[in-house]
């Protein structure tokens, strides 16, 4: 099977696992009035932590990924995803949303977790990117092992590790609001599964985004349409 079929095919069977996943304190927010293809500020209900932005902030267009990180169709797209998010980033603003399916994936909410934690000190991009490079290493651990493996990546770019672990444990959670928060924003979405792009509210289907060359090629319609000079495409 071809690396394009196994995403596509991954999610959508990892869609229907999703169908299963309810986090019960996503069902406490208040969403109905939220713009979810809009740039989430902080506030009290994602914890006070905003979205990430990478690239272009108040760009007209808008790539918007939700995705596991443990899921092996998230790890396969992410060196497609980072390359398209590098070559647009004076084009276009991408955000990543937490979308963890931990009936299959217990290792995925812990490195949302991390990931949000390095936000905490200007490192969420590091990260982030450090989780998925590292995806092999990290998913099968035990709650143990991954707590000294996060730390580590947390050592390694720099943060203040205490702070690190500090943030993770706090009592109040601003961490586990924030990834409700991104969740129940993915379900208000119709997220079937992960990875999941919406490109200005509109859903890509992975024949798209799987496919660097058509992926570019709905960013570059969208850039169009938007009055936005292509980047140069050379890579």
């Amino acid at each position: 099977m071809s690396k394009t079929a196994w995403i596509i095919f991954s999610a959508i069977i990892i869609g229907t696992l999703a169908l299963l996943i309810f986090f019960s304190e996503s069902s406490k927010l208040d969403i109905d009035s939220i713009d979810i293809n809009a740039i989430q500020i902080a506030n009290e209900q994602n914890g006070n932590i905003g979205d990430h932005i990478y690239g272009k902030v108040g760009s007209k267009v808008t790539l918007i990924e939700y995705a596991d990180f443990q899921c092996a169709p998230c790890g396969s797209m992410y060196p497609i995803t980072k390359n398209i998010t590098e070559l647009y980033k004076d084009q276009i603003q991408f955000i990543f949303r937490n979308f963890p399916i931990t009936t299959s994936h217990p290792n995925a909410k812990a490195a949302a977790g991390a990931a949000e934690a390095a936000g905490l000190q200007g490192k969420y991009w590091e990260m982030h990117d450090k989780i998925y490079t590292g995806q092999d290493d990290w998913s099968n651990l035990s709650i143990t092992e991954r707590t000294d493996f996060f730390t580590n990546y947390a050592r390694a770019i720099g943060l203040d590790v205490d702070r690190f672990n500090s943030d993770l444990t706090n009592a109040a959670n601003s961490i586990n609001k924030k990834i409700n928060y991104d969740y129940s924003l993915g379900q208000k979405a119709k997220v079937k599964g992960t990875p999941s792009f919406y490109l200005n509210g509109k859903p890509l289907s992975p024949d798209m985004y799987s496919d660097k060359t058509k992926f570019k090629e709905v960013i570059n319609n969208e850039l169009s349409q938007a009055g936005i000079e292509l980047p140069d495409l050379t890579d």
